[in-house]
């Protein structure tokens, strides 16, 4: 009889949360590439399709960060921006491989998912910088003032991280591009869209923090 063995499954939801935070991005990414205009009154809103969903990655991010630490998070977000820089170069060997005789849509492929590397540059480095900012800055009030407050960290920590996404995102991406007076406009709307998202979704990300501390293993030994 021959032996055999099995690496044992780590308990607890850090891994599921990693997986649905690593694929709110690469949908966000793939979504930014839409630009998408809305008129409100006397006003013309101007934000990017990655918007619809990118806020939850910083829902996301604020739990990782709350109930597991700095480390673990910030090993989330890098795994993040690893996948999302591997997705474009499979993007990009796709773009640039012979089409078919008979596939009709390669200029479409392009356009939406064609390999840009500003665009990437803009998104990768938005995305790594503001969420870091957005993790450290939540475990930071949390060491100091400890469990209580929460909606002082989730906030603040997004205020400060989504500032620092968006402009980096919007500068990166468009500067020279775009005129001036467009990115101002993405980075406003996108930025006060992307705060005003958490916020309406402060309750949920309560409830949702308050189970996963409830329920993961690791967190209720320290406690």
């Amino acid at each position: 009889m021959s032996a055999y063995s099995f690496a044992p499954v780590r308990r607890g939801h850090y891994d599921i949360i990693v997986v649905f935070f690593v694929s709110f991005l690469l949908l966000s990414n793939i979504g930014a590439t839409k630009l998408i205009e809305i008129g409100v009154f006397d006003w013309t809103l101007i934000f990017d399709g990655g918007a619809i969903l990118f806020p939850l990655t910083y829902i996301l991010g604020d739990v990782l960060a709350e109930v597991y630490g700095f480390r673990p998070a910030r090993r989330a977000i890098l795994l993040g921006m690893f996948v999302s820089i591997m997705a474009s170069a499979v993007f990009f060997l796709v773009q640039i491989a012979p089409p078919a005789a008979d596939y009709e849509n390669q200029a479409a492929f392009e356009a939406v998912l064609g390999f840009v590397p500003r665009i990437v540059a803009a998104s990768v480095a938005g995305y790594v910088v503001g969420q870091l900012i957005n993790s450290w800055v939540l475990v930071t009030i949390k060491k100091k003032y400890g469990e209580k407050n929460l909606w002082a960290r989730l906030m603040g920590s997004t205020v400060l991280g989504e500032a620092a996404d968006t402009m980096i995102f919007c500068v990166v991406a468009w500067a020279g591009v775009m005129p001036a007076s467009t990115i101002l406009n993405l980075m406003i709307v996108g930025y006060v869209y992307k705060v005003a998202v958490e916020i309406v979704l402060l309750p949920v990300t309560y409830r949702v923090v308050a189970w996963v501390k409830r329920t993961e293993p690791a967190y209720q030994e320290i406690l």
